[in-house]
């Protein structure tokens, strides 16, 4: 009798290291997943089993990618948040130093990184903006270190050549900027609703901020120091 080759039931093995092929498709699944889940009920509202549910993999299987929540955590951040906030500063470093350039960099910054992350401006709200969010201290230390004083530094500079407001005051224009591209962004579906505007794109509301902020940010007009 012709003996049986047991390798073809035996199941397939798992290389160490990181996954390849069909198996980094699965990783990238996942994060996608649990990006979408981490904006909508909070990270810590939000369960690796609600995650494998979602993603409809077993709890088992996150587990062999990720391990426990705190590294699946950290793996979000690193392959998923810091890399999206990335271009943001190099879009500000291409602008130079003229106001309505810097204006315009980081709005169309902005709108790039929530058209390809749409899951980022819930998250900000949730874990940044509101007390206790898991996220708060990080956008200090990793996601965008230094950027918003960087930039109110060269609004300051452009104020002293003249070539801004003088009633302006460089950091709340920084703070104003991240109120009119990221809040529209994360409140969408309730404006959207409430004028019936849901096919208003993201081409239109670039160009209504950047029209906003073309207005606020203008020199003064001769003999007008207010």
């Amino acid at each position: 009798m012709a003996t049986s080759d047991k390798s073809t039931s035996r199941p397939r093995s798992r290389g160490a290291g990181r996954p390849k092929g069909d198996d980094r498709d699965l990783r990238e699944h996942l994060l996608d997943v649990a990006a979408a889940q981490f904006a909508r009920l909070g990270i810590e509202g939000t369960s690796l089993r609600a995650i494998a549910t979602e993603a409809r993999v077993t709890p088992a299987m996150l587990h062999y990618y990720f391990g426990d929540k705190a590294r699946f955590t950290q793996a979000l951040i690193e392959e998923r948040l810091l890399p999206a906030a990335a271009p943001l500063r190099e879009h500000l470093e291409q602008a130079g130093d003229d106001p309505r350039a810097l204006v315009e960099a980081f709005a169309r910054g902005v709108g790039e990184i929530v058209a390809r992350n749409p899951w980022l401006p819930p998250l900000w709200v949730r874990e940044v903006l509101c007390e206790g969010g898991s996220l708060r201290e990080l956008m200090f230390s990793q996601i965008v270190p230094n950027l918003p004083q960087m930039l109110a530094q060269r609004f300051a500079a452009a104020q002293a050549r003249g070539q801004l407001h003088p009633g302006l005051d460089p950091r709340l224009l920084v703070v104003s900027l991240v109120g009119l591209t990221m809040f529209p962004a994360a409140g969408a579906p309730i404006w959207r609703r409430a004028f019936g505007a849901e096919g208003l794109g993201a081409d239109v509301l670039l160009n209504h901020t950047l029209a906003l902020l073309e207005h606020g940010v203008a020199p003064a007009a001769s003999g007008d120091s207010t």
